[in-house]
């Protein structure tokens, strides 16, 4: 199968993606984690794992996820905060009907909640 690659800072390496790669969720898309207990909206894909080995190997062998899905950058929150969520789309589920998130980077990116997402602010596209 025919590869590309991008340059991953978190990982601090060159990733290789198959040049086809199918996400189920998309910038501004409410979800939550099918797990824990926390929500999020995304702001940011990678088509593959592109995070660091340390942070892949301190997840429990038990639940890792596969490498080979798209994870997802969320700006997430739970009862008690906000922070910044790396999770694989298996663990993830659609969560718009819930409402809006109350993450304080949210406005730096996305401009009103309707229809279960975020639409994004205009100077942020191209």
């Amino acid at each position: 199968m025919d590869k590309a690659s991008f340059f991953s800072p978190q990982a601090g390496r060159r990733i290789e993606v198959p040049r086809r790669t199918k996400a189920r969720f998309g910038i501004g898309d409410v979800v939550r984690h099918r797990f824990f207990d926390f929500r999020g909206v995304v702001f940011d894909i990678d088509p593959v794992f592109a995070n660091s080995e340390e942070w892949y190997e301190s997840i429990p062998k038990e639940v890792r996820p596969n490498r080979e899905q798209p994870f997802y950058h969320l700006f997430a929150e739970n009862g008690e905060s906000s922070y910044i969520a790396y999770v694989s789309q298996q663990n993830l589920a659609e969560d718009g009907d819930s409402g809006p998130i109350d993450h304080p980077s949210v406005a730096e990116l996305f401009e009103d909640f309707a229809d279960g997402r975020y639409r994004m602010r205009r100077s942020m596209t191209h």
